[in-house]
């Protein structure tokens, strides 16, 4: 909590920093004295607006760098923070998420404060809840326990005491949590709190209570607090809660020198106490605020960004009158295209296939995502690419650097580090390293647990050729440092895989194609959404997904979930106003040896040549009356062996084959792996985990 040395600049410093800003970045870039809000659309640059007006600040003389405090919401942001004002030549500006900022601030005041050690921080709820609901017993499954995490998890940054909870959360609409009723949730709260006591630990929400307590409670604690930090950048402000709004007040001591950045558009953690009317109502709580808005977008082509606004031109409320209206201004790409599927595994193999068309033209996968509402849908997306020979990373998977492989390099890294040359080329010096530990110039052919090894290994190479490149003369021992300061801010690198990823976990991420699935009624907006508000947080989600493309918007869904089900679902209502009024039907690919249907016709049976009816077997493509052109009892054997195989890996059974596929493998009756490998369905990766026990059951 000590002051460091600056670096003396020059004014041709700041002016350079400058240089490159549109006429609104550049006003929030030269508007140093507080209090500013800045209105910041998708894709406007609010980023680079904010990190240019503390690099600004910093180099004319108005800012000492450790005394400015960025905060935010994720590690991955306020890594991207330090990267690019390390890159405007400004260091040592505190980056942060509120969590991290305040734990650095409790664990430098607790001993003075409180005195001792500070107890022990635990990252998950989830056994603290349990213990709570056995001592009260209540009986408690991994679902419940998750739901009632949440909830106490609402009650603190909401600052709800257990006393209120009854009111407070009736007032609210929180239902019944975990299926209890708010009585007895109360009571789970207050006694979630005495098994933290009991084993002398806190939780995530509490280091931000416990910060907010001491501040509160101990005036020079608090003086040595706002002496240290004089300007405050609070980015994402559409998503602080009242316990971040209450902490952040105590940072400034009633002082002006804030600058808040968001979208209202962009509230989609409501659930997790995240609310917009703090920047909606900054103006008026800052009186003379200097207000900016951002509406240039230089993220999407046109046609990505009139789509978002058409979606959000429907919404209502509130957030209607806070919308801002996006202008684009990159050149004009392809229109946005509509489909529908006639089940979520064709539509699945139907992405996928897409997908797998666009990188064989020269597209890279890590450009590429696909998103959906909830993570049970990543199921049949992650099946049908690994058919398709598609690479993926799934967000939310394995930490990049948790994974075994990363830790290796990381080691072997700083071993040549010791002893590396200087002049040396450091991408050169990388793959030379990594080659010891699986990296090779080309990715491998197998899919699976090799393909992700190198795909890790990968991303390290292309980071150190980044790295070479903006620093000429890095060394292996400054990609060693940069390796370790992202892995303290969860701040991985783009691993080249299609990426698969809920709209809630790619906030703030973009790439130049993006596939939106599931887009109907009942996953979007989700079932449980029935009031207004949630429905238009559901709204808020889509226009989230829509503003993630660059370049290309491919939104879809499917009329039924299993294949052979009655199509009784519809697209979503979000869409009414914005695709053609008969989107084109997606059809799931033909198995080997059928013949190929096109268009939106009808299915002709596959043996007779007859058009099809609904009134028939449509799964398997032939007419009750029409001998079957494979071997029945094959075919049932088949299915024995997949029902054992899908019920053993707890997956729904046409994750392991759908019908259309064993129904081709008991046709043509394959010998070996390569003639299994040619039947539509079996990819890469089936033909790596099933092949052999399909020849198994096939020899017998």
């Amino acid at each position: 909590m000590t002051d460091l040395m600056t670096t003396p600049t020059t004014r041709q410093d700041a002016d350079g920093v400058l240089a490159g800003l549109d006429p609104e970045q550049r006003q929030v870039a030269t508007t140093l004295d507080g209090p500013v809000c800045v209105l910041a659309g998708a894709g406007t640059g609010k980023t680079r607006a904010i990190t240019h007006r503390i690099a600004y600040g910093v180099h004319s003389g108005a800012y000492v760098p450790n005394r400015v405090l960025a905060v935010t919401f994720t590690a991955r942001a306020a890594g991207e923070m330090r990267t690019r004002l390390r890159d405007l030549g400004v260091a040592g500006v505190q980056a942060r998420t509120f969590h991290a900022a305040a734990l650095r601030q409790l664990q430098f005041f607790w001993p003075q404060s409180i005195g001792g050690t500070l107890p022990n921080l635990v990252e998950h709820k989830a056994s603290l809840v349990a213990d709570a609901c056995h001592r009260l017993r209540i009986q408690a499954d991994r679902t419940r326990v998750r739901d009632l995490s949440a909830e106490v998890e609402w009650t603190k940054v909401m600052l709800v005491d257990p006393d209120d909870y009854v009111r407070v959360a009736a007032a609210a609409g929180r239902g019944e949590p975990g299926g209890l009723d708010l009585a007895t949730v109360a009571r789970l709260v207050r006694t979630y709190e005495d098994v933290k006591t009991d084993r002398a630990v806190i939780d995530f929400e509490d280091v931000l209570l416990l910060t907010a307590g001491i501040l509160d409670e101990r005036p020079d604690v608090a003086a040595t607090v706002r002496e240290q930090y004089r300007h405050f950048v609070v980015d994402e402000y559409q998503d602080v809660s009242p316990l971040q709004q209450r902490l952040l007040d105590l940072w400034l001591g009633g002082r002006q020198d804030l600058c808040v950045v968001g979208d209202a558009s962009q509230t989609i953690y409501s659930f997790a106490g995240a609310t917009p009317e703090h920047l909606l109502d900054f103006p008026r709580r800052h009186p003379g605020a200097t207000v900016v808005r951002l509406v240039r977008d230089y993220r999407s082509t046109p046609e990505v960004v009139q789509l978002a606004n058409s979606v959000l031109s429907q919404a209502t409320g509130l957030h209607a009158r806070a919308r801002l209206e996006l202008i684009a201004q990159r050149p004009s790409g392809p229109p946005p295209s509509f489909t529908a599927y006639d089940d979520d595994v064709a539509e699945a193999s139907g992405v996928a296939a897409r997908i797998a068309a666009e990188i064989r033209a020269g597209r890279s996968a890590k450009d590429i995502a696909v998103l959906f509402r909830t993570n049970g849908q990543s199921q049949a997306l992650e099946s049908a690419l690994a058919d398709a020979g598609v690479g993926y990373v799934v967000r939310g998977g394995e930490r990049f650097f948790s994974r075994k492989e990363v830790r290796d390099a990381l080691v072997l890294l700083r071993g040549a580090a010791r002893s590396a040359l200087p002049g040396h080329d450091l991408g050169e010096e990388t793959r030379a390293v990594l080659g010891s530990v699986g990296w090779a110039p080309t990715a491998p052919t197998a899919a699976g647990a090799t393909r992700e090894k190198w795909e890790s290994l990968q991303a390290l190479v292309v980071l150190a050729d980044e790295l070479a490149q903006k620093r000429p003369g890095a060394t292996v021992s400054d990609l060693v440092d940069e390796l370790v300061e992202r892995s303290q801010a969860q701040h991985a690198p783009t691993v080249d895989g299609v990426t698969l990823a809920s709209f809630h976990a790619a906030k703030g991420l973009e790439w130049d194609l993006v596939h939106l699935v599931g887009v109907s009624e009942g996953l979007l907006p989700i079932s449980f959404a029935e009031t207004p508000e949630d429905v238009e947080e559901e709204r808020r989600l889509l226009y989230v997904g829509v503003t993630r493309a660059r370049e290309g918007i491919h939104l879809s869904w499917a009329n039924s979930r299993t294949p052979g089900g009655r199509a009784t679902r519809k697209p979503s209502r979000f869409l009414d106003a914005v695709r053609p009024q008969a989107a084109p039907a997606g059809r799931r690919p033909a198995a080997a040896g059928a013949s190929k249907q096109r268009g939106t016709g009808p299915m002709t049976c596959r043996v007779c040549g007859g058009a099809l009816s609904v009134a028939v077997d449509r799964k398997l493509r032939r007419h009750a009356d029409c001998p079957a052109s494979y071997d029945e009892a094959v075919f049932e054997k088949l299915r024995e062996w997949r029902s054992a195989t899908a019920k053993a890996a707890e997956v729904p059974a046409y994750v392991v084959f759908t019908d259309a596929t064993l129904m081709a493998i008991a046709e043509a009756v394959p010998t070996s792996t390569a003639d299994l490998s040619r039947i539509g369905g079996v990819g890469p990766a089936k033909l790596e985990k099933y092949g052999d026990e399909v020849l198994e059951v096939l020899g017998s």
